[in-house]
């Protein structure tokens, strides 16, 4: 089975109120819209939308408590995003341990 695309997370986190309002979730636990409104410095209608965007995306669930929607983020949806990146991450080391040894060749 393939590893699912990363590419809609990299859309998702491309705007920095997003990973804003994620990050704080992820800090803070569950928020309300006004608990992540008060001091962001965004306003309430743009919280929301991020959060849509958030949660279509599948990072950030909200659960009902009366008339209140508690919005938690879902760090573990970043599975692909951490994937790509660790494949990248071995990727680059490998060639820059060969750089270092083509470099060290050549001083000698």
């Amino acid at each position: 089975m393939p590893a699912p695309d990363p590419d809609p997370l990299f859309r998702m986190f491309a705007d920095a109120s997003r990973r804003a309002i994620f990050e704080r979730l992820c800090r803070e636990g569950e928020l309300t819209v006004g608990g992540l409104t008060h001091g962001s410095g965004i306003s309430q209608p743009a919280i929301s939308k991020h959060l849509g965007v958030l949660k279509e995306g599948g990072l950030v669930e909200g659960r009902r408590a009366g008339r209140s929607t508690y919005y938690r983020a879902l760090p573990a949806r970043l599975a692909s995003l951490d994937d790509w990146t660790g494949q990248m991450r071995t990727f680059w080391e490998a060639r820059l341990d060969d750089l270092d040894d083509l470099l060290t060749r050549m001083d000698n």
